[in-house]
């Protein structure tokens, strides 16, 4: 199974696959086109809470990973998860996000659940 992180604003490559985006909002200047993107579960994404909670500083990534796992967790979310990861077993998939630090972000947290 291939789970790829990328950045949302980087050029859609042939190795890409299955192009989900993981972020709530959309990408700001990001044309639909340009982006390339088959698939947008947005309840996959961290609550606002929880997103606001870690970007203010407040505590540490692994504190944050483990608190968006829970959310994960909730049978309706784990249900969107599930598919995403049937998804990814046909084939490449990668996951999108907007975030400047994509490996200190809910989508590496996403890809390592995927890759479990």
């Amino acid at each position: 199974m291939t789970v790829r992180v990328r950045r949302v604003y980087q050029s859609p490559e042939p190795q890409d696959g299955v192009r989900v985006l993981v972020d709530r909002l959309w990408p700001r200047g990001l044309s639909k086109e340009a982006a390339a993107v088959d698939e947008w579960p947005k309840a996959l994404t961290p609550s606002t809470e929880l997103r606001r909670w870690y970007h203010a500083g407040e505590g540490s990534y692994e504190e944050f990973a483990r608190r968006y796992e829970a959310e994960l967790a909730v049978p309706e979310v784990a249900e969107l998860l599930d598919g995403v990861r049937e998804s990814a077993a046909k084939g490449p998939i990668t996951l999108l996000t907007a975030a400047k630090a994509p490996e200190q972000s809910h989508a590496a947290v996403l890809a390592r659940l995927l890759q479990d």
